[in-house]
């Protein structure tokens, strides 16, 4: 957003219901018979892989990219940042690690929602094989999620363009509030990726420290726009969906390539899928279920009133 069109995360953000909605895009009410449909489904099919998106985030007050009215395409002509920008532009980095400084403090504070919460109980009670996330918040992991793969890495940790060097995402935060001790707090707006919008004349004059083993350019653990989800975690997640017996889809319109390409492997072995998500989606037409509504409307309402699984 451009000063004085900020709509800034509020700092009740995280504990009022209202903000944590903000950012979820209008929707009608969940039908009671969907829900019993997808509780059958996962019943038939206990060693289910589960895809999520920006859409389960969203509950939790971060917003998406493309939602209708909320997602920041619509707040803001401002584009997320390019693989290829940041390598080759030290303005780039600058304005990008500028931003994610500012918001870093409460990006990395949301908390898991309800549907995060449920999916970490279906793994403990052996109802789904794993998550295959979109997400880089972490949100999964904070909910107890174990079997979890970030297809798109984690805004949780730094690395280094030239050499293995990683460092963890809280300790470069205070690495670079010391070289930045004058930097002041601006008004702000989250992103997907913990990236935020802030006038100009806070990022003229901000500090990157350079890799400490090589002397390199840092960047967050993240698969940009416009680079290539590593190749060994593509099979990875090729090998989850083969040992898979179908797959569940949840607040991802897969637009986004990794994602809709983890539904055609699931139909090339013949499974079935199923999604939950606010409007249409890519791959609708090969859904063998499909929901229309708020995750957080159906999924922590699964398997509500059945005894759990003994989980030894």
């Amino acid at each position: 957003m451009r000063v004085g069109q900020l709509l800034r995360f509020r700092s009740t953000s995280l504990c009022s219901s209202t903000a944590r909605q903000e950012y979820v895009p209008l929707h009608k009410p969940v039908v009671e018979d969907d829900i019993k449909r997808l509780e059958d489904f996962l019943l038939s099919k206990p060693n289910v892989l589960v895809l999520t998106g920006a859409g389960i985030s969203t509950e939790s007050g971060i917003p998406d990219y493309r939602s209708e009215g909320v997602g920041l395409y619509a707040r803001s002509n401002h584009k997320p940042v390019q693989h290829m920008e940041f390598v080759k532009s030290s303005a780039v980095r600058k304005r990008y690690w500028a931003r994610n400084f500012v918001g870093w403090p409460k990006f990395s504070a949301t908390q898991p929602n309800a549907t995060h919460h449920a999916l970490a109980r279906f793994e403990r009670e052996e109802r789904v094989q794993a998550v295959v996330t979109q997400n880089v918040d972490r949100l999964h992991t904070k909910a107890g999620s174990r079997n979890v793969v970030e297809v798109h890495g984690s805004g949780y940790v730094v690395k280094c363009l030239s050499c293995e060097y990683r460092i963890d995402r809280h300790d470069f935060q205070s690495i670079l509030a010391s070289l930045n001790p004058a930097f002041k707090d601006a008004p702000d707006m989250i992103r997907p990726d913990g990236d935020v919008e802030i006038p100009l004349e806070y990022i003229e004059n901000f500090r990157i420290p350079e890799c400490t083993q090589c002397g390199g350019d840092l960047k967050p653990e993240i698969v940009f726009f416009g680079d290539s989800v590593p190749r060994p975690r593509v099979d990875q997640i090729a090998g989850m969906v083969y040992n898979s017996d179908g797959l569940l889809v949840l607040g991802s319109s897969l637009l986004v390539f990794s994602g809709y390409r983890v539904v055609l492997q699931t139909k090339d072995l013949k499974l079935p899928v199923a999604i939950v998500n606010i409007g249409e989606t890519r791959a609708d037409h090969l859904a063998d279920i499909k929901i229309s509504a708020k995750c957080g409307d159906v999924i922590p309402k699964l398997f509500d009133f059945r005894n759990s699984k003994s989980v030894s």
